[in-house]
Parts: structure tokens; sequence; C-alpha cells
């Protein structure tokens, strides 16, 4: 395929992370092996992707910085400040873009990292075809399950769906969606709020990746015949639904197991009380929050991770875990309701937070006992992530995507009436 000269925003872009910073860091560098990539990230990104590019000569991206004035980081405070800094930041970046696709002269520019259905993206207006995403914050936490939140959690979420409602009606949002030559949706809860914004060519596909390096590296340690080990690992916020696994462990009364908790975040003290409250003390155990390393490798000596997300467009842990051999006990909604085979772990229902905690239990005593399904489920997760979910096979797909919407964009100027990205592998 030809090589084209792309540029990608990547406002998280950093080596060695998870998350946001991983998926623009594994984008840029798997899109390098094709294509000529120049990614626009923040400033604060650049000794972490000096110091790799020092260490490493792979095929690499040009990187170049941006931030807004030191005094305008006062914005970022506050439930949605750095949502408004984001806003502007896309603003000024804008302008530096069309300064660089002056003197480069860019086929195409790729919107990736903190890609939001409500919240525009400014290189929609270069005079290049524009890629959307994937694209996600379509997914909205089940109604009934409001009411177990914190009183912090609840604002939230009713702040969460002002911001969604009145960036829908952003002019930019519609005009992002309306220029895009294509936009990926993470989930289909996702596509069916892009849908509404008159998009010219939509499909779902999940940002979520591994790279076939970690995916050698990951393996689950911990003996099948040893007591079971239950993992989560996450910012502990109310979306997350740890309080709903912690009270399912307490229910399945699992005498012998452990629960361990990754993470660190505004919820952590609520979660402690809960467990001190259960007399769980000695089984439930909070590490903080650890490097990416640590993590993979307590990750690797436990049995299966409890992933009770209410609203999430991504599940880069789920990946993980399924790399790792665990099987995935997770809520039927959003990036993991997508991400995870039936025959990789257990999607619940949800229901009712009674039902959930009901059903969890009930799965977590299955996974005590059963050694057999166990094991299955993590092989076929670990088959499903070789096979769909690799960085090297997103690359390729993401490749192919670029150069069917520049050729279609060459022969009609229009954008492509079908595509599936799943079809190619």
């Amino acid at each position: 395929m030809k090589r084209l000269r792309v540029l990608i925003s990547a406002y998280a872009c950093e080596p060695n992370k998870g998350s946001e910073p991983a998926l623009g860091w594994h984008m840029a560098v798997e899109m390098a092996k094709h294509h000529d990539v120049w990614v626009l990230t923040r400033a604060n990104n650049k000794a972490a992707i000096e110091a790799w590019c020092a260490q490493n000569d792979d095929p690499r991206p040009s990187f170049i910085y941006y931030d807004l004035p030191n005094w305008v980081l006062q914005l970022k405070r506050g439930l949605f400040g750095i949502f408004i800094y984001y806003y502007l930041w896309q603003i000024g970046a804008y302008f530096l873009a069309r300064r660089e696709h002056a003197k480069h002269l860019f086929d195409l520019s790729h919107h990736v990292t903190f890609a939001k259905y409500w919240t525009p993206s400014f290189l929609a207006f270069l005079p290049v075809p524009f890629v959307w995403g994937p694209v996600g914050g379509g997914e909205s936490t089940p109604w009934s399950f409001v009411s177990t939140f914190s009183r912090y959690g609840r604002f939230y979420e009713t702040m969460r769906s002002l911001a969604r409602w009145a960036g829908q009606w952003d002019p930019f949002v519609r005009l992002t969606a309306r220029r895009a030559r294509l936009s990926l949706a993470t989930t289909q809860e996702t596509a069916n709020r892009i849908q509404a914004l008159s998009p010219q060519s939509l499909s779902v596909l999940t940002q979520c990746g591994i790279s076939e390096q970690a995916f050698g590296s990951i393996s689950r340690r911990h003996p099948l015949n040893g007591a079971r080990i239950f993992i989560s690992i996450g910012n502990l916020l109310h979306l997350k639904g740890f309080h709903l696994s912690i009270m399912a462990f307490a229910q399945a009364r699992c005498l012998e197991a452990e629960y361990w908790i990754i993470g660190d975040g505004p919820e952590r003290d609520r979660l402690m009380a809960l467990v001190q409250s259960l007399g769980l003390q000695n089984q439930v155990r909070f590490f903080g929050r650890l490097s990416q390393a640590d993590t993979l490798r307590r990750l690797g000596n436990a049995d299966v991770l409890i992933h009770p997300s209410l609203h999430e467009s991504g599940g880069f842990v789920c990946l993980e875990a399924m790399a790792a051999g665990l099987p995935v006990l997770c809520l039927n909604l959003g990036g993991p309701g997508t991400i995870v085979p039936s025959e990789a772990g257990i999607k619940l229902e949800a229901g009712t937070p009674d039902q959930v905690i009901q059903h969890l239990s009930r799965a977590m005593l299955r996974l005590t006992t059963d050694a057999q399904a166990l094991s299955c489920m993590g092989q076929a997760g670990r088959a499903a992530v070789l096979k769909r979910y690799t960085w090297e096979r997103k690359g390729l797909l993401m490749s192919t995507l670029y150069c069917q919407v520049v050729a279609h964009e060459a022969a009609s100027g229009g954008a492509i009436s079908m595509f599936q990205p799943e079809s190619v592998r």
C-alpha cells in the first residue's frame, strides 16, 4: 500500500502506560510502520517519548509538541476542568496543525485520544480527509444503579449527562461528525448517539489493544489448585462498580479466597469502610496505585478479573486479563461487554444492583470450585486477544482503512458508503 502522510492528534500519548496514553502511543507507533506519521501531542509527554526513542530503533513517528500557556492550567481544576482545558487545547492545536500541513501536505488526519462523541475535533477542518475515533462516551449507567453511588458519584453522573446533552448541540461537534470521512465508535451505544449527528460513514471498532510483546510476557502463574485470587484493577471511582463486587464477594463466602484491588481514587475510603463493615479486612487487600509492570505481575498471580464497570468505552484491563489467561467477570455493558467473548468469561446482565450482586457471587463460587471452567475460559481469552486485539493487527487494519479513505476521496470526493472493520484481519 502507498505510504501516506498522516497527522494524528493524540492528546494522551506516552510509552509504558495504560488506557488513553497507551492508545495514543501504540496507534502512533504502529501507523509509523506503514505510513509517514506526525503526532500532535502534549508537551508534558515529551520526556517519556524521547527517552523511548533514544533506546529504540524501530520505525517511529515525528512528534509535534504543543501546550497552552501555564496560566491556563488553572482551568484543569474542578470536576470538568480537564474538558475545558482539552477543548481549548484542541483549538490551539488546530492552528499549529494548519501550519504543519502547509509544510508537509498531509494526505489524511486522524483524531485518536480523548475522543468523545460530545466533544469536537478541530482537525476535521483541515483540507484533508479526516478519520474520527474510535470515539466513546455514549455509554450510560443503568438508572437503577445510581442510587448505590456516593453523593459525589450521583453529582458526577448528573453533570456528565448535562455535559453530553450540551455537547450534542455544539455546532462544532455536529460539524466534526459530518466532515469526518469515517467515524469509528467504540461501542454500539456510542454509535447510536453518533448516528443522531448525521455522520457520513460509521462503524464500531474498539480502541483497546495489546502488543504482541506484552502478550508473550503476560501469563497466569497462580496454580489452579490453590486458593482463588480475584482481582480488580482501575481507578477507584463510583462508575467502576467495585462496591458491587465487594458485596458479591461477601455474599459468596469464599472463605479461602482473596480479593485484590489495585488502584486509587475518591472512592477508596468508602470502599475500605464497606470492607470493614462486612468483616472482610483479612481477605480484601487494597494495593493502591502500582506501576504498569507491577500491576501486570499482580495480574499474573491472580485467577479471575472482576470488572463490574457500569459505563466504560474501553476496557484495556479486560484484554490484559485475557492475555494472562484469566476469565473476566463483567457486566454486559459498553466496552467490556463488547470485547470480552462469552467463552472467555461471564458477562452479567445489568438488571438491578441486587441481581448483579447475586449473580456475581454465584459466578465467583463457580470459578472457585470449577478449575476446568476457569482453565477453558482463560485459554479462550488468550486465543481471542491474539486473533483480534493485538496492536500489530489493529495497525494493519487502520493502515488499510487509511488507504480506503484516501482512495475513495480521490475517486469520488465523498465518504465510504460501507465499511466493516472486523472483516479486515
